[in-house]
């Protein structure tokens, strides 16, 4: 798992250490000092801790003007023991929501499990986007599973063309664009 970086090819458009808008700002980070990990494997130092032992995340594009942000994730969303839904919704999103976005694009093709615990944090972070959305993009097979099999599902637009997206190959606009058009199609 250490060799699983954050996508970087959006750098030269994009970097949440260098936005002072973003939780992440002047944040420093290690080329070769491998500090954190996943279950018993190191993580790329690139990727953001952001209080959880099993989860962390990278945002890679954030556009205050059209409201949305690219959070890419990596390891086990764990909300029935760590509770990351709860971090992450306080520390990342709320302050993000604050700066005006309300479009969340996860990509969770590096989340290996999924354990639930109740929906509060999901209830309120849905309400609190108004015209805004929560869509997740190449998210496994069994984690899907089971966000549907508790109804999480609901708070989330997911499934369909967002099930095997290949974002890389657009910029973040492009891909945005690509989402965005989707997601309202789902939503009338």
């Amino acid at each position: 798992m250490h060799d699983i970086e954050p996508y970087f090819n959006w750098r030269h458009y994009y970097i949440s250490s260098e936005d002072e808008r973003s939780p992440f700002y002047a944040r420093e980070y290690s080329e070769f000092e491998f500090t954190d990990q996943v279950y018993n494997y190191m993580i790329h130092p690139q990727w953001d801790n952001i209080g959880s032992p099993t989860l962390f995340i990278k945002i890679i594009y954030t556009d205050y003007e059209e409201g949305y942000t690219v959070i890419e994730l990596i390891g086990e969303w764990n909300d029935a023991i760590n509770n990351d839904i709860m971090t992450l919704k306080r520390d990342i999103i709320e302050p993000l929501i604050y700066e005006g976005v309300d479009k969340f694009i996860l990509i969770g093709e590096n989340v290996l499990n999924f354990h639930y615990s109740d929906d509060c944090y999901y209830e309120e972070w849905f309400d609190e986007l108004e015209d805004g959305y929560i869509a997740l993009i190449n998210f496994h097979e069994h984690v899907v599973k089971e966000f549907n099999e508790i109804h999480l599902d609901q708070y989330f637009v997911l499934g369909g063309e967002l099930e095997e997206f290949s974002w890389r190959t657009y910029t973040p606009n492009q891909f945005f664009g690509k989402v965005d058009t989707y997601v309202q199609k789902r939503l009338n």
